[in-house]
This record gives structure tokens, sequence and C-alpha cells, in this order.
């Protein structure tokens, strides 16, 4: 479904006057406002292939209908995202859900679009139909060489479907672990993953990154082999220097400090990139900022103070990924949600008075460090992200677009209501 540019502008008009007085008001009191505006301008998350369908947990999944039925209903769905809040700009394709079937094809697509494809996500979690060997016990770190030599020529077709598509990462997240007690040797387990490792980033490309996801538990709930961001750390240490550790708010213990892990992970120059979601209880994967909008604040604040600190391009250096299940909202509505919430956090973390900040904490100042941060949170910058949004050639408000035009139900006409997402 392709929008037409007059339909943005129609909706802009008639929202134009009362967001003007709302941007003006902000914008007014805000120092920098325009120098934050281009950093929102610049800044793009990517949108993951798998989220454009509906989700489900192990007891059920209720499709929205009108999901994307191949690759390229998938890019033309993260078209619509980006014609609506010009910041979703990427995919992230997961392989084998998403091999393209004319690679040319699909990056002349994504390009029509002005998407780009970021990191390349393999799938060593799952057996798929026709596969020779099963990742019942594990993959990089089986106790079978086969079933090792498997995942890594896997990952390593991963990496070739990447570079056809102009992709420079590789994504790596590994299920492998053990549910009981004495299952497994941890010892041998970390070794024959790190094995594996080595062969795959053997194989990256001059310019490429991986980036090691690490997750506390699930689907193994005694011990996991990647399980958290110092054995991603440890990992990436032993590689190379074009080894990462990828953060996912969700794979972490209850009550994580994760704005500390950020952190220390860029101090060391390990951070690699980000997949972005929301929980209350464990890996929830709902939408960003629904749950914990300050902790999503306060992990841009450490993201923002990090990369200005090494000199780094907020918005390339890192890469930026949705990575959520839309169990029971409509997929678009929830990323749309998503993108918004990302970029209000970013926005906050931009606002923060640095120079006060360093100010209290030399003086021991508990009370005035907190104020410091607070005041840029519960600053509401909405007005400013729809500037930005504006500027880009978006809509002003983009939620609202999309149920006045009825997108979904236009989506569905085409479509069909009995739908599936590959992967889903």
């Amino acid at each position: 479904m392709q929008i037409e540019r007059s339909a943005i502008e129609k909706h802009n008009q008639s929202l134009f006057e009362s967001h003007r007085r709302r941007f003006d008001f902000i914008a007014a009191a805000i120092p920098g406002a325009d120098e934050i505006l281009k950093k929102l301008i610049d800044f793009q998350v990517a949108i993951p292939s798998w989220a454009l369908g509906t989700g489900g947990t192990r007891f059920g999944r209720f499709s929205e209908g009108g999901e994307p039925r191949n690759l390229e209903e998938k890019i033309n769905d993260i078209g619509l995202l980006h014609a609506l809040n010009r910041s979703s700009g990427a995919i992230s394709l997961h392989i084998p859900w998403d091999i393209p079937s004319d690679p040319a094809a699909i990056k002349a697509l994504a390009a029509q679009h002005g998407i780009r494809f970021d990191a390349m996500n393999s799938n060593t979690f799952q057996d798929q139909p026709g596969q020779a060997l099963s990742y019942k016990f594990g993959s990089f770190q089986h106790v079978d060489k086969n079933v090792r030599r498997q995942a890594v020529e896997h990952n390593i077709e991963v990496i070739r479907h990447g570079v056809e598509l102009g992709s420079s990462a590789l994504t790596v997240w590994l299920s492998d672990g053990s549910c009981f007690p004495g299952q497994l040797n941890f010892r041998e387990a970390f070794q024959r993953t790190l094995e594996c490792l080595q062969e795959v980033y053997s194989a990256l490309p001059e310019h490429w990154k991986v980036f090691v996801e690490y997750k506390a538990y699930e689907p193994n709930f005694y011990s996991t082999t990647v399980g958290d961001w110092g054995q991603s750390l440890l990992y990436a240490s032993k590689l190379g220097p074009k080894a990462f550790t990828l953060v996912d708010l969700g794979h972490h213990l209850p009550n994580a400090n994760i704005e500390q892990i950020v952190s220390l992970l860029l101090m060391e120059g390990k951070l690699g990139g980000f997949h972005f979601n929301d929980s209350k209880y464990g890996d929830d994967d709902l939408t960003v900022g629904s749950i914990k909008p300050y902790q999503l604040f306060l992990i841009f604040n450490e993201l923002v103070e990090g990369m200005d600190a090494r000199g780094m391009n907020h918005a390339t250096d890192l890469g930026w990924m949705i990575d959520a299940s839309h169990n029971v909202k409509d997929p678009l509505e929830d990323l749309l949600q998503s993108v918004e919430a990302i970029m209000i956090g970013y926005a906050q973390a931009l606002l923060v008075d640095r120079a006060k900040l360093r100010e209290a904490r030399q003086a021991n100042d508990v009370t005035a460090s907190q104020e410091t941060l607070q005041d840029a949170f519960r600053t509401d910058l909405r007005p400013l992200v729809a500037e930005a949004r504006l500027r880009s050639g978006g809509a002003i408000a983009p939620m609202r677009f999309f149920r006045d035009e009825q997108l979904r139900k236009k989506l569905i006409g085409e479509r069909g209501m009995k739908t599936t997402a590959t992967g889903l």
C-alpha cells in the first residue's frame, strides 16, 4: 500500500495550527531546540521483519488480518510506517523466514521506500522443514560436531544474504542452554560455542560487525550459554574488534540496572546495538515505553553521555532496532507507538543539562542530580518529536492518520482476513 503524499499534507494542514502553538511554546523554553531537532531527524530505528505480524504465546495466536504474506509485503508495511513517522528507515531480516528470491528486486523495492537493510538475524533456535539435524539440545554448544557445523554454515549463509542486500551486521542469538542440573558441562558448552562463533567471525566481510545477543532464560530455564552481558562481553572480547554485545531490554533478570550495563559496555567500546521493547515480568516484548518509560529515558541518558564521550555518531554508530511481539494490538499501531516512545526518550536525554549534572555530581549533591534528570524527563517533548516528523515530510500525528484513513481495513481488503506473516 502506498500512502499518497497529498493525504499526509491534508492531515498535517488540519492539525498544523494546534501543533504550531504547542511547538512554539516548548521550543521557546528549550535551549538548543534546533540542534535537538536535527538529531531527531537523523535518528532511525530499524523495524524487524517478524514484528509486522501478530505475535503470540504458546497458548495461542490471534491474527489481526491483513498481515504481510511475503518479504515484499513486509517491506511495503515498513514503507508505510516510514512514510508516517520518517524514523523507520531500516528493516532487520530474519533468515530463513525472509530469504529473498530476487535480492536485486528486494533491494530496489526497499530503496523506493527509503529503507536500508539493518543487521541480519540467524535462526538456530528452531528446526526448519527438511533440516537434517535438530537443535533440540542446542546449536553452537551441541555435543555433536555435525550439528555445530550445520549451525555455523547457516550463519555464514545469512552473511551471504546480507551482503547481497547491503547489510553490514549479523546478530546471533542462541537459545542454547540447559533445563536441568547435570544436563550440561558449562565450560565445554562455552568452549564449543566460542569455537563456532570464531568460525562465523572469520567469515565476516571486512566492514561487517557481529552482535552477540544474550538472554537470562527461556527457552532453557536452568542455564543459557550466553546468559548475560558479561558472558556476551567475554565472547565479543575473545572474538575481536568486529564483535560487540547486543542489549535486548527484556533479556535480563528482574530489576537489572540496564543503564549501568549500557554505560560500561560503551566505556569498553563493546556496545553494538539495541533491541527495544518493554516488560513487566520477564521477556514480555511489550510496546516500548509502555511499562517503564523512566527506565527508557535513563538508558538513553547513559547512551547520549557515553556516545558523546567517545565522539560517536548517535544515528549510525550503534544499531537501533525494535524487537516486540504484538499479541493483542495491531502490529503497525504498536510499532508506531514504539518508535514514538524511542524518539521521546532520546529527545529527553538530549535535553539533560550535562554541565549542571556534572556540577551536582562533583558536589555530591544527590538531590540536584536527581532533579536535573527529572526536569528533562518531565518535559513534554511530543511537540518537538512531531516537528521533526513534519520537517522530514511525515505526519504530525501518525497514529491518528493510521486510524482516520482506516489503513488496517485497507490492508485486509488487499490481503484478506486469514493471512499469516512468515516466521510466525
